[in-house]
């Protein structure tokens, strides 16, 4: 694909951080617009007439670049963007969620095997006891709830990871008025995606996003299909869970694990790719009300996205966990790069150690959970506030 097809997508999906009217209006179907023997002889008529004109017009061109070059630096986010860590004593937090109506910062505690909201600088359980199980063959982690996702104020939805390829459950909680912590196996309703005949067992329900009417989640299962799972929502009832993309079928690159849904109703997918593999990380877009048709499928030079979320400025964010060399981990942002085959490029915010997941709030503050230090399956986990001044 042409890098102005590239562009002209990434506009349409709401990515790039700059319109491109006028490549649109130089480019129809992917080929310039032909000049009639007419307009030439207009073109010339002009030329004589605004001769004199031309330092004026020349100076106004130089103008609007700088003020379109001054509007584009005004969305990009500045690197070197500082959080704070305003919880600690996690162990291999995997996911965050903003409660509605409270805003109330809710982490899945992994490998301490429950959810917990923060409350005055410290853990307060919510939901306890979850499956245990671990996770890769070197490093390894000790997992346990995953993915989290609100539906109103108290209907929380919690990826598993703690059970066996196709014994994992997605499962939908009422949270009590009251505020008391709950055990695990206290759902309301639970989904799993059981072996058949054809296709593996589905586990490790990592990330999750959904529409007013369809819930995603991305699963580690099957490695050989690479599965986002989906299920129909109706007010706060969640039914019909099922295998809906084979995304490792659809980019030949593996593991789909961070997901969101765009300003305009596409659905994003985060393929992080192989761990031992530098730089083969995807972003792709599928079209939800087409099938789950693939539109754009862009290499971004990650290593390992685990994470994909819009900031309340409609600028996409992605985490880079970067297993080989943690060092390169962390924040980046994309931003439209014409010059590029792709069309976009990445530009790193800030550095973290081993990021898993984030979530915006209403003010436009970013959550962000890192595991930290790791030692034997467990990690000094944490979870870092970048406020809304930062500007992302």
């Amino acid at each position: 694909m042409k890098i102005l097809s590239y562009v002209r997508w990434l506009a349409v999906l709401g990515l790039i951080v700059s319109p491109v009217g006028p490549l649109a209006a130089q480019e129809k179907d992917g080929q310039p617009e032909p000049a009639t023997e007419q307009a030439d002889q207009d073109d010339a008529a002009q030329e004589d007439e605004d001769g004199e004109d031309g330092d004026a017009a020349d100076d106004k061109d130089s103008d609007a670049a700088d003020s379109a070059e001054e509007a584009k630096s005004e969305d990009e986010a500045e690197p070197g963007t500082n959080g704070t860590v305003v919880l600690e004593g996690l162990n291999n937090p995997c996911g965050v969620a903003i409660q509605p109506e409270t805003g109330e910062v809710f982490v899945a505690d992994s490998g301490n095997y429950q959810v917990v909201r923060l409350v005055d600088g410290k853990a307060e359980p919510v939901i306890t006891d979850f499956p245990k199980d671990v996770y890769g063959k070197g490093p390894k982690v000790n997992i346990g709830p995953l993915g989290l996702l609100f539906l109103d104020k108290n209907t929380l939805v919690v990826g598993g990871g703690g059970l066996p390829d196709g014994e994992e459950l997605l499962r939908v909680y009422k949270l009590p008025e009251d505020g008391k912590a709950i055990k695990a196996d206290a759902m309301q309703d639970s989904f799993g995606l059981a072996e058949t005949e054809e296709i593996k067992g589905e586990g490790n329900f990592y990330a999750l996003a959904a529409t007013p009417n369809q819930l995603f989640v991305t699963c580690n299962g099957d490695d050989t299909k690479g599965w986002v799972s989906s299920a129909t929502i109706d007010g706060t009832k969640v039914t019909d869970y099922k295998r809906y993309l084979a995304t490792k079928e659809a980019t030949e690159v593996d593991a789909p694990v961070g997901i969101t849904v765009s300003s305009e109703g596409y659905l994003v997918v985060g393929q992080m790719g192989e761990i031992n593999v530098p730089g083969d990380s995807l972003l792709t877009f599928y079209d939800i009300n087409d099938g789950g048709k693939m539109l754009l499928n862009l290499k971004t030079g990650l290593h390992d996205i685990c994470a994909v979320a819009y900031s309340k400025r409609n600028q996409m964010y992605v985490l880079d966990y970067a297993w080989a060399d943690p060092t390169q981990g962390g924040l980046f942002q994309i931003l439209e790069d014409n010059d590029s085959e792709t069309g976009m490029r990445t530009k790193k915010i800030m550095s973290l150690d081993k990021p898993t997941a984030m979530a915006f709030d209403a003010d436009g503050s970013l959550y962000i959970t890192v595991l930290g230090e790791a030692e034997d399956a467990n990690s000094k986990g944490q979870l870092i506030h970048v406020t809304k001044d930062a500007g992302l």
